[in-house]
């Protein structure tokens, strides 16, 4: 049977985009999701794509989407609530996966703990596939190379520039991940180890397109990704850092407030308070962000690499459109070659350049509208 690709949540937002992309490379996916009207309404809109119904909530529904060797896209989240039984799914199918998410506790889920499983079942895993978190794992893999074997410590930035637009910069389904994880314990690579830390736990400014700008620690798929790359490349690596630029004058405001949402995810009354009251700041929120805001956003992910007495080595600078735009293209293009050169992919979750390779990675992403430079400082 000829191996197919499967997009779960192509009426969302993201979802949409990524069907859209994938039909202008030529791509014809499966369209699955709860709601066969709709379906059927972005099915008919690209050209007659067949369509199958789907939920979640469902998990035979969604494992009888896929068999061995197809790849299944997801965009259904928030992932921390709905998008276990998708992974699920593709690891008992031995099938290829690739997802949007940007949540720090669910990805660490899918390396953890589905990676093992996916190893023994031939399944391949490859979650966070659009801008988070690929531009940063390209920047930094650029900047290991670059720096060498002195490398100790690694720092990413992600940041966007709207161009003065005002509008919604991101979607309902984005502003409820980012709801859904705000107390929730994230991750980083310290001393040479994952370790479990609250988000924002450190923050610092970085140069962006010549303009300071301040960003807080979240857990990605660097924090995997780099260690894994500097094994080879930079064995004296001890420290990997992601920071996230998106909250402007709000950013010092969630680090100093970093131990008490990190307390009260821990205890389920505060947990739900702190929840409930970022909830509140997306109840207005409209499903779809402003498209003229994102026409004006150029994002800009920041890689840096330190020796040990804490001197910048090298710099990477990916710059590209607006996150959806990125991520679209970015799972189409990994869809794609999933499809085409599967053999080359082995089981397990994987990081991107540990699945494609360096170099291949970076020609994908230019085809994603990317583009990095890397230079060398010391």
């Amino acid at each position: 049977m000829t191996a197919k690709i499967v997009l779960l949540g192509a009426t969302g937002y993201t979802g949409a985009r990524t069907a859209e992309a994938m039909s202008r490379r030529g791509l014809r996916p499966v369209l699955a999701g709860r709601d066969p009207k709709r379906l059927a309404a972005v099915a008919t809109r690209l050209g007659g794509l067949d369509t199958a119904q789907a939920d979640v909530t469902d998990p035979a529904s969604v494992r009888a989407l896929i068999d061995r060797g197809d790849v299944l896209v997801s965009t259904v989240g928030p992932f921390s609530k709905l998008g276990e039984p998708v992974v699920a799914a593709a690891v008992d199918a031995g099938a290829y996966y690739l997802d949007s998410t940007g949540e720090p506790p669910f990805l660490r889920r899918v390396f953890t703990e589905y990676g093992p499983q996916a190893e023994r079942s031939g399944a391949t895993l490859l979650p966070a596939f659009g801008n988070d978190f690929i531009p940063g794992t390209l920047a930094g893999a650029l900047a290991l190379r670059e720096a060498g074997s002195r490398a100790a410590a690694i720092d990413v930035g992600y940041f966007v520039r709207s161009g003065g637009v005002g509008g919604q910069a991101f979607s309902l389904g984005t502003s409820s991940s980012l709801v859904a994880v705000v107390a929730e314990p994230v991750f980083g690579w310290r001393a040479g180890q994952l370790r479990t830390e609250p988000a924002g736990a450190r923050m610092r400014s970085f140069d962006v397109a010549g303009r300071p700008r301040s960003g807080i620690t979240i857990g990605s798929t660097e924090h995997f990704a780099l260690p894994r790359l500097a094994a080879e490349l930079a064995p004296g690596l001890r420290s990997v850092d992601v920071y996230l630029g998106w909250f402007g004058s709000a950013t010092r405001m969630i680090h100093l407030s970093s131990g008490f949402t990190s307390m009260a995810g821990r205890i389920p009354l505060l947990k739900r308070a702190v929840t409930g009251a970022a909830g509140l700041l997306t109840r207005n929120a409209s499903v779809e962000p402003s498209a003229k805001t994102l026409a004006a956003t150029t994002s800009h992910i920041v890689a840096e690499v330190f020796d040990a007495a804490g001197r910048v080595l090298s710099r990477t600078h990916v710059e590209g459109p607006d996150g959806y735009a990125m991520t679209s293209e970015l799972l189409t293009w990994g869809a794609g070659r999933l499809l085409t050169d599967c053999a080359a992919v082995g089981p397990g979750t994987l990081d991107p350049v540990q699945a494609f390779g360096l170099n291949t990675l970076r020609v994908g992403a230019e085809q994603a509208g990317m583009t990095a430079t890397t230079s060398q400082s010391g």
